[in-house]
């Protein structure tokens, strides 16, 4: 943690896996609280120097820089409560080296705090390795999916990895239980999404021509609409593989809805009555799981295969369905 001064100028050495960064993205991280707006003024006004050189605000830093820093106040208090609200927590690792660290995230969890949720997965394996110089979150899952999240130990693996994800590399391969009848066994569904606010200011999404472009490719692993089923009120469960063509916030959970086969135990898309008939068969949370990622390290360009089983949950749940179809 860098110590800036309130009263004095601070002289701050640019450490190595701080570098590549702009300038004033760098300072909006290390100068806790202070305003955009602010920190582009003491920019612009020469008051903040590069390697003793007047400089802007989209300069990018590199290790061994000296960034000086006029007196400023930061939002001191607010770090030692935030640090405390987040308990340490390791979650299970599916890969990790000195760049890159994969882990199996649980559902139910949020992947960073914000938006009412005071901690999530980045803040508490922060806490839990407080010798880690550099941990950030290269994608998100949402909070009741579980699986396969990476978060990047370097800036230089962030940043080939955000490359990457904006050029479609990265392979990721869900897994999903939809309610309702899928027509084909293999599918494309192509279609944009726009995000908006809901009415309690959530965060949703929507198939529309004013959205970004969308792709998902859809594969049935298995079909179910036996009795057990019935007894239930329910007729058709389709148990699909999802591969991401495109990553966009809530896509697979949307682009089901749009086959008239929402994911079940999706309270933000789904189907109220059949999500509370799936909890009386013992279905208690969505039923989403990240459980492949095919990509190349980001930085020894390796292949690498990385998969996640379905949570015991799921996987119960999956073979119960199983068992009922022979039996029938």
């Amino acid at each position: 943690m860098h110590a800036i001064r309130k009263d004095s100028v601070s002289l701050i050495a640019v450490a190595e896996h701080e570098e590549g960064q702009r300038l004033d993205n760098y300072l909006i991280k290390i100068l806790k609280g202070v305003p955009k707006s602010h920190i582009h003024r003491i920019i612009r006004a020469g008051e903040v120097r590069l390697n003793k050189k007047r400089c802007k605000p989209d300069n990018r830093i590199q290790a061994g820089d000296t960034v000086r820093i006029p007196p400023i106040r930061t939002a001191e208090k607010q770090r030692p409560s935030e640090s405390q609200a987040a308990p340490a927590r390791e979650f299970d690792t599916v890969y990790e080296d000195d760049a890159l660290l994969v882990i199996n995230k649980p559902s139910g969890v949020a992947v960073h705090g914000g938006s009412g949720v005071s901690f999530g997965v980045i803040e508490q394996i922060r806490r839990a390795r407080p010798e880690a110089r550099y941990l950030e979150l290269v994608h998100r899952l949402d909070k009741d999916t579980s699986g396969l999240l990476m978060i990047a130990k370097k800036r230089s693996a962030l940043v080939k990895l955000h490359e990457a994800i904006r050029n479609d590399h990265p392979k990721k391969i869900y897994l999903a239980l939809g309610v309702g009848k899928l027509p084909n066994d293999r599918f494309h569904v192509k279609l944009p999404l726009f995000k908006y606010t809901g009415a309690q200011g959530e965060k949703m999404v929507r198939v529309s021509e004013d959205g970004q472009s969308a792709h998902t490719i859809f594969r049935v692993l298995n079909r179910f609409s036996d009795g057990l089923l019935h007894q239930v009120g329910l007729s058709d469960l389709t148990f699909v593989e999802a591969t991401l063509k495109t990553g966009r916030t809530h896509q697979i959970r949307v682009h089901l809805q749009s086959q008239d086969c929402p994911i079940a135990g999706d309270e933000r898309y789904g189907d109220y009555q059949a999500n509370k008939r799936l909890q009386k068969l013992g279905l208690k949370r969505m039923f989403l799981h990240a459980s492949e990622l095919h990509l190349a390290h980001p930085l020894t360009g390796e292949k690498l295969i990385l998969k996640a089983p379905l949570p015991q949950e799921l996987a119960q749940f999956v073979v119960m369905l199983e068992n009922q179809e022979k039996a029938v």
